[in-house]
């Protein structure tokens, strides 16, 4: 299946350009998914899109002039799981 990079890139500027302190981490394939690309805000709002290839989601995130990291190296911020249990409490 293809990635609409456009697409994929008007979404990731949109959530970057509307909250603060914004960083990118690579997330490798899995068995049921493509290399994707998770944009994670100052209060641990997240995003994630399919990125196609690894290099393709350090190049977007680099041309969206933020923070990019590799997930494998670095974990997720606690700041994520955090809202990640706000948003469970709150449904």
């Amino acid at each position: 299946m293809a990635v609409d990079q456009q697409a994929v890139k008007r979404h990731l500027a949109d959530f970057a350009a509307s909250r603060r302190g914004v960083e990118a981490y690579v997330e490798p394939p899995t068995n049921v998914t493509a290399t994707t690309l998770i944009l994670i805000a100052h209060d641990g709002e997240w995003t994630r899109r399919a990125a196609g290839t690894r290099q393709a989601a350090f190049d977007l995130a680099s041309s969206l002039g933020i923070p990019v990291y590799d997930v494998l190296h670095t974990g997720y911020p606690q700041r994520m799981r955090e809202w990640n249990s706000r948003q469970r409490k709150r449904d």
